[in-house]
């Protein structure tokens, strides 16, 4: 290929991934290969003499893809130039007094404050256009809501969500495929949301990195042209600032590492540092290039890289019926942490490697954190397809997905692509098997060790291959397996609720082992006649219930599961005092330790609860009785008595 020819690839390549990381907030591929593919364009244009006008090294970005109003900047914001070379910083600084800061890793904003008010916030876009989102800006958490200076402020900073509360969202999200691939993505996402509601909800924070010249040139004076003490201003002034020290460039390679040090405690995304010039005046001097300011360069860390022998690839079977590849090789030392895996994404990917079971291979940690090839010093190119899926044994289909062959599993019974339903099985209201999660599950399927929901009480069986996954040692196997064991002193109907009937929740099981009287025959054996005659149970439930049980297939899953477990049968002494009432809880409670709590007492009386305020509705439980919340609304619409834990422990109903 042709010098012209490879620019006109590379050109398309970067400004497809720069497309999908600006609008879209995807990542299409790490920033270590954008950065290697970019370092190459420029060379070949510098070798060539030729610039497309659509190259990324001329342009900024893209223009965002939203319904939220856009506005023009008063000047372009414009990237940085970066490195990853120290000494090259040091040149950079030269003799002059610099400010070493973190570049973060999330939403650039700009924002601006009038009469000590925010009155406007804009992302950054494409560096020329952005999107206003002033009303989501007044949600971030650290954000002050007013300020002491009365003059029009202009202030440009990093919206971030931080790791522990990244963690805190994915953790509240269920459904596996749903959670949230990185805080910047998140970030992005929920401060350009059309409800600032929502934006509240994810806990962004604001991180200061510049303050725009104010008019006040009282203020400025005051400021010593400095931009360490525009930092501490704005500190001030009550604002967070990205967290800066003063260099020379004496002092530049130490502090580079002292930063570098930080980052594995850090509770924020970084991509880098940020060196600028103290002196304001200087830096503006020298003005700019068409694409990169001179007051301020980024330096991004020289991945630390490792070189290896790739022992497997592995095939991972997803719910999707993708089959993931993912390399397992020689462990080595990265960043302080020991790595022997990572991801392949996707078949095109092993081919472009040219990867093969014995090849020596480059790893590195993508921005210090996430493992990736980044050579293959042998390619061989000898991988070899698996000819059936690694969690059922069924059929495999290489499909073209976007330019990008995958592997499929064809099976629709595949255990892969039922994982909701063992997690719905070892659910707290189910089986409550803790330690078990969803991402735990997809491992083991994957490894073949799952199959069918009886399985689970056969893993301890499997001890060997479980403690040499990554992640699981012989404690947290031996916790697991306590947890399982634990767990065969079952309760009938969150037996019943966790086989996953359709339609078929906690309360429809508890009302049919309570008219069976915790006949689990009866139950299994019951007709569509003998179901309808149970309150709540309506006809289509009642016969998808029959015709699960008649599934042979399922029935024998079933007769397998009751020869591992055991039905606790708890009488109940309760006065059935609150038969024929039915009940909403709302809001905090103070003296149960959760709603299931209060929620078992009801039902122990005989009484219902339901998840919302209807005219069937005989009781809403708020501590709150006076708030504005919906369901205190629509309950006094409907003339629903709303009461007090203490007015219901103490029987005034």
């Amino acid at each position: 290929m042709d010098k012209i020819a490879r620019i006109k690839e590379l050109v398309e390549l970067l400004n497809k991934a720069s497309r999908a990381y600006y609008a879209e907030d995807v990542e299409i591929m790490s920033n270590f290969e954008y950065d290697k593919l970019y370092d190459e364009l420029v060379k070949l244009e510098e070798e060539t003499g030729t610039v497309f006008a659509n190259s990324p090294t001329q342009n900024v970005g893209y223009e965002v893809v939203s319904e939220l109003p856009k506005e023009r900047h008063p000047s372009p914001m414009l990237s940085l130039d970066k490195t990853k070379e120290v000494d090259a910083l040091v040149s950079w600084l030269g003799d002059k007094q610099g400010l070493l800061s973190w570049k973060m890793d999330g939403l650039t904003v700009v924002l601006t404050y009038e009469g000590g008010h925010l009155v406007k916030a804009v992302t950054r876009g494409n560096g020329e256009i952005g999107e206003v989102i002033t009303p989501n800006a007044k949600t971030f958490v650290n954000l002050p809501k007013s300020i002491s200076y009365k003059g029009t402020l202009t202030i440009r900073g990093e919206a971030i969500i931080t790791y522990s509360d990244f963690e805190k969202i994915n953790d509240s999200i269920k459904d596996i495929d749903s959670k949230y691939k990185n805080p910047r993505n998140l970030c992005s996402g929920s401060v350009r949301q059309l409800s600032s509601e929502i934006t509240a909800q994810r806990h962004v924070r604001f991180y200061a990195f510049s303050m725009v010249d104010p008019d006040d040139a009282e203020l400025i004076e005051s400021l010593d042209n400095s931009f360490k003490k525009r930092f501490d201003y704005l500190t001030d002034l009550g604002f967070q600032v990205v967290e800066a020290e003063p260099v020379t460039a004496e002092t530049l390679p130490d502090m580079v590492k002292r930063f570098s040090d930080k980052i594995p405690s850090n509770d924020f995304p970084t991509d880098g540092l940020v060196l600028s010039f103290d002196d304001i005046a200087y830096g503006r001097s020298l003005g700019t290039t068409a694409k990169f300011p001179r007051n301020a360069i980024a330096f991004k860390w020289r991945d630390e890289e490792a070189e290896t022998v790739l022992r497997e690839i592995e095939w991972s079977p997803s719910r999707t019926g993708l089959i993931n590849p993912v390399a397992i090789f020689d462990t080595v030392e990265l960043e302080g942490t020991d790595v022997s895996r990572a991801s392949l994404h996707n078949i095109s990917y092993v081919k472009d490697m040219q990867l093969g079971i014995g090849d020596r291979i480059k790893v590195y940690k993508a921005n210090m954190i996430i493992p990736q090839i980044s050579e293959n010093l042998t390619k061989s190119g000898s991988f070899q397809l698996p000819d059936a899926c690694p969690a059922c044994g069924g059929r495999v289909e290489v499909k073209n997905d976007n330019g990008s062959e995958t592997l499929n599993c064809m099976n629709p019974e595949c255990p892969a692509k039922n994982i909701k339903l063992f997690s719905l099985f070892v659910s707290r209201n189910a089986m409550n098997i803790d330690g078990m999660s969803e991402a735990t599950m997809e491992r083991f399927i994957g490894e073949g060790l799952l199959h069918n929901l009886s399985d689970i009480y056969h893993l301890r069986e499997h001890k060997e291959e479980i403690t040499q996954l990554e992640g699981f040692g012989t404690k947290s196997f031996d916790k697991l397996v306590a947890a399982i064991e634990e767990s065969r002193n079952a309760d009938m109907a969150g037996f019943l609720y966790g086989l996953g009937i359709p339609g078929f929740g906690v309360a429809n099981a508890k009302l049919i082992v309570k008219y069976f009287k915790n006949d689990i025959d009866a139950i299994m054996n019951a007709t569509q006649e003998e179901l309808v005659e149970i309150d709540q149970v309506g006809d289509v439930l009642a016969g998808d219930f029959v015709s699960y049980f008649r599934d042979e297939k399922k029935l024998a899953e079933v007769k397998k599961l009751l020869g591992e477990i055991n039905f606790v049968i708890e009488e109940n002494t309760q006065p059935q005092d609150l038969e024929g009432k039915t009940f909403v809880i709302t809001g905090s409670l103070e003296s149960y330790p959760n709603r299931d709590a209060l929620k078992k007492e009801i039902e122990d009386r005989g009484g219902k609860v339901a998840g919302s305020v209807s005219a069937k509705t005989s009781y809403l439980i708020n501590n709150d009785i006076n708030s504005n919340s919906s369901k205190n609304k629509k309950a006094k619409s409907l003339g629903v008595p709303i009461i007090t834990e203490q007015d219901f422990l103490g029987n005034r109903l």
